[in-house]
């Protein structure tokens, strides 16, 4: 995926991060997109609304992507999110090879992505995907400030 096209990306993502909040949800959205552009999965949080910790946009994003490709090796593949992902989120997509990380809005609280940790740039670790931060930061911040008002 070109940096060109993230911002285009990016807006998808917003819309699925709206969806969590009809549950309750933190308004985080995710989305896998493959080598031509193409969506593969996409996911909100939705740890209200399952009871599930591990219920995180990225997470759910890429499984629906596994799925979709009926395999774990995303090693082609962007996922676009529209926070900075946790630790558990970084790993995550570490382990499941993706290209290209694209976020939007900083967490300076959890972020693994640079702001506590920087879990994807780690040498020590077989897979480093490029990181394009603070795609439509503003944005995707808004969605965060209005659900905590």
């Amino acid at each position: 995926m070109q940096p060109d096209r993230h911002d285009a990306f990016m807006r998808r993502a917003i819309d699925v991060a709206r969806g969590a909040t009809a549950t309750g949800d933190v308004p985080v959205g995710a989305v896998v997109f493959g080598p031509s552009g193409e969506e593969l999965g996409a996911g909100c949080n939705q740890r209200e609304a399952t009871g599930d910790p591990t219920a995180h946009a990225e997470l759910l994003a890429l499984r629906a992507a596994a799925a979709t490709r009926e395999g774990w090796r995303l090693d082609d593949c962007t996922l676009v999110v529209t926070l900075e992902p946790c630790t558990m989120c970084a790993g995550a997509l570490v382990l499941a090879r993706i290209s290209t990380l694209v976020f939007g809005a900083w967490e300076p609280k959890t972020g693994a992505v640079g702001s506590l940790w920087d879990v994807v740039r780690d040498p020590r670790i077989n897979h480093r995907p490029a990181v394009y931060a603070g795609v439509l930061a503003d944005e995707c911040g808004a969605l965060l400030r209005t659900f905590f008002r």
